[in-house]
């Protein structure tokens, strides 16, 4: 009686007679050299095909060595060839989130915040009492007379109001600029950079005031002149950012912004309010070495480094 030949085994059967010269395959038939390997089972692997030979009067199995057809890729039935991939965006197009250029509540909350209050405050100054309207502002003015009683709570106040209402330009700068700056040196540090040009802009133009009034130079009424907004805030914060952005970038800023306060000194309009816009972006500019350090440590562990952070749009 014979044992079945095993796959890839070694079966000894000395009473077997001579082995024939004619390899037989696994089912026992004879397997000529164009025979093709029996199809597989549905759902089962394939299996190589195994050939018997006789090596020293010993049978042995042997699987065949078939090769291996690569499969090849799926062609398109319509176009007959491989449909081609979408080419991926640049990475400095995947990078590019116009939403950004925003406040919002998470990632900018003291813009957002100051956002909410002048919107509110803008429409009070629009639709409330004009009497009303006109005592609230002449008590929030930084005139002389105020800045000798009170100076922290009018300086407070009268940036809480936007001099020309929601249509004036200095609304859309403060929303792009302080923004900006917010997402690079957060919130506190931009509200100080705000207070801080608004605060020692409108110094540097109301104390020559007050002497030219004690020098008999100017009368007594431009004690009490009406001084309010945010426009200082808004040029320090103008002069701030230009430090924190691409060299391209912050002389383009600092052309066009400095070209309307220029422009503004020729016509001579409002001199005091025109030369505050002036300290004021200078004095933005002169925070430069302090914010570009801030700038990199906060970048310091993610994909920007502390050099490149500096040039950040």
């Amino acid at each position: 009686m014979k044992r079945p030949v095993t796959s890839g085994a070694e079966t000894t059967n000395p009473a077997a007679p001579a082995a024939p010269s004619t390899p037989f395959s696994a089912t026992g038939s004879a397997a000529g050299p164009a025979a093709a390997p029996a199809a597989g089972l549905d759902g089962i692997p394939r299996q190589r095909p195994l050939t018997v030979s006789a090596e020293g009067g010993v049978y042995v199995a042997v699987a065949e060595n078939v090769p291996v057809v690569a499969e090849s890729a799926p062609v398109s039935a319509a176009a007959g060839s491989v449909p081609p991939r979408p080419r991926p965006l640049p990475a400095r197009l995947r990078s590019v989130r116009p939403w950004r250029l925003l406040p919002t509540p998470t990632g900018t909350p003291f813009t957002f915040g100051y956002a909410v209050v002048l919107a509110v405050t803008s429409v009070v100054a629009e639709y409330a009492d004009p009497d009303l309207v006109d005592r609230v502002l002449q008590a929030s003015s930084t005139d002389v007379a105020h800045l000798a009683q009170s100076p922290v709570r009018v300086l407070v106040a009268s940036a809480l109001w936007i001099a020309g209402g929601l249509t004036s330009a200095y609304v859309i700068a403060f929303l792009l600029v302080l923004t900006a700056l917010e997402r690079r040196i957060g919130g506190w540090r931009t509200a100080g950079v705000f207070l801080l040009g608004h605060g020692l802009a409108t110094l540097a133009t109301e104390i020559p005031v007050g002497l030219s009034v004690l020098a008999g130079h100017l009368p007594e009424s431009s004690l009490h002149r009406y001084d309010y907004g945010i426009s200082f805030g808004v040029a320090a914060s103008v002069g701030a950012l230009a430090g924190l952005l691409r060299p391209w970038l912050r002389w383009t800023v600092l052309a066009v912004f400095g070209w309307m306060v220029i422009g503004d000194l020729i016509a001579f309009t409002d001199p005091m309010t025109n030369w505050g816009h002036t300290m004021a972006l200078a004095i933005g500019m002169a925070t430069w070495p302090l914010l570009r350090r801030v700038s990199s440590r906060t970048t310091t562990g993610t994909r920007e480094t502390p050099r490149t952070a500096r040039a950040c749009p």
